[in-house]
């Protein structure tokens, strides 16, 4: 029989934030304060990344604004996210959990599935080990997770989010109808905002009505997800544990302004640093791409993008910059722009054509000389002419 759980931090950013201040020797626990993870209000990243039980009884959310936030929160207490310590703590979460299974399939940065089946001659009871290695996380790491253990991977998933923080629960097939089916549907995993809209339209108002109605009638409103709906509401689901590294697809990068951008020439500069930094990392990893899109979000944070294909597979700066800024031309329309953001994906290893001595691919030698005198003497020794004026991110 399969056993799969599911290891879910809690409270990832603000947690691994916590444990590292404690040990900085900070004064204070703010998992236990009025505290949150947020940008740079300067910057106009203020938004509410992660905050502590405190504040959220207090009403803050995740994702609003850190002014609104601190009208509920008198004396809140914001903390920068540190990206380079959350996957320090998460490369050691994973780590440890590779001392007893190799089978570990890394579903984000704070959160994975184990096949627990595997391993269990070697560990005895799934509850007694899913209880020993949370307190090994919370002794050795300092933070808590919760458990899921489950037949399948979307029932760990779901056992893993029925009550938290530092929890171990179970949701086995014959446990489904009574600890699944009573839940409201947008509890389901997978079921999105819209999805769970048109499913209340409809009266299926829990997991258990879902999983009590014919695909068939749902055809018309979810199509061909119909039918997995169902399954997920009945908790059939894939127990497969997918351990391979998943080939990168695609990188991207955004830069919010500390201004509005008014002009094209004035995104074109924003964008020309975004394709500059992300051609770099391409031809870093020998990687070349033939899919561009570029996305504007304005001063009501309205958001548009723009993909196309190229003819050809390229990590070349200008080829890739000139691509975006027909993108930009075709997407601006007079609005004030404060983010602007490109993506590089459909990523190759080779660049799949012959290079013409007419084409741009032959500044490619040259960007690789400017890419080496950059890593060596810093970003700024040597830019292209267009980015001489360029706004400073």
């Amino acid at each position: 029989m399969d056993i799969i759980m599911h290891i879910d931090v809690n409270n990832a950013f603000l947690s691994w934030t916590a444990v590292y201040l404690l040990k900085k020797g900070y004064g204070m626990d703010i998992r236990n304060m009025e505290a949150i993870i947020g940008g740079d209000e300067s910057k106009r990243h203020g938004i509410v990344l992660a905050k502590s039980m405190v504040a959220k009884a207090r009403g803050v959310k995740t994702a609003e604004t850190i002014a609104r936030a601190k009208r509920k929160c008198r004396k809140l207490e914001i903390f920068s996210p540190n990206y380079k310590l959350y996957k320090y703590m998460s490369n050691s979460l994973f780590n440890l959990i590779r001392k007893y299974t190799p089978d570990i399939e890394i579903l984000s940065i704070d959160e994975c599935f184990i096949d627990y089946g595997k391993v269990k001659n070697l560990y005895g009871d799934e509850i007694k080990f899913a209880y020993k290695l949370k307190k090994e996380i919370k002794d050795t790491l300092g933070f808590t997770v919760n458990i899921g253990i489950a037949n399948n991977k979307l029932c760990a998933k779901m056992a893993s989010d029925l009550l938290k923080p530092d929890r171990v629960h179970t949701l086995f097939s014959n446990e489904i109808e009574d600890k699944m089916y009573p839940l409201p549907i947008n509890k389901l995993y997978g079921v999105g905002k819209k999805s769970t809209e048109k499913l209340l339209k409809l009266n299926i108002n829990t997991i258990g009505d879902l999983a009590n109605t014919n695909p068939d009638d749902l055809v018309p409103y979810f199509k061909n997800m119909a039918t997995k709906l169902v399954d997920s509401a009945k908790g059939i689901s894939s127990s497969f544990i997918n351990i391979k590294k998943e080939e990168l697809q695609g990188i991207s990068n955004s830069t919010t302004t500390p201004y509005n951008l008014n002009s094209i020439d004035d995104i074109n500069k924003v964008l020309l640093k975004i394709v500059d930094n992300l051609c770099m990392r391409l031809r870093k990893m020998d990687k070349y791409t033939n899919s561009v899109s570029v996305t504007l979000k304005d001063k009501y944070f309205k958001t548009k993008s723009h993909q196309m294909k190229l003819s050809n597979y390229t990590n070349n700066t200008d080829v890739i910059y000139d691509a975006t800024k027909k993108l930009v031309k075709e997407l601006y329309n007079d609005e004030s722009i404060r983010l602007v953001g490109v993506s590089l994906t459909k990523l190759s290893n080779n660049m799949n054509h012959q290079i013409s001595i007419f084409d741009k691919q032959t500044n490619n030698e040259l960007d690789k000389i400017v890419d080496e005198l950059k890593e060596t003497y810093g970003s700024n020794i040597i830019n292209k002419a267009s980015l001489i004026d360029n706004y400073q991110s």
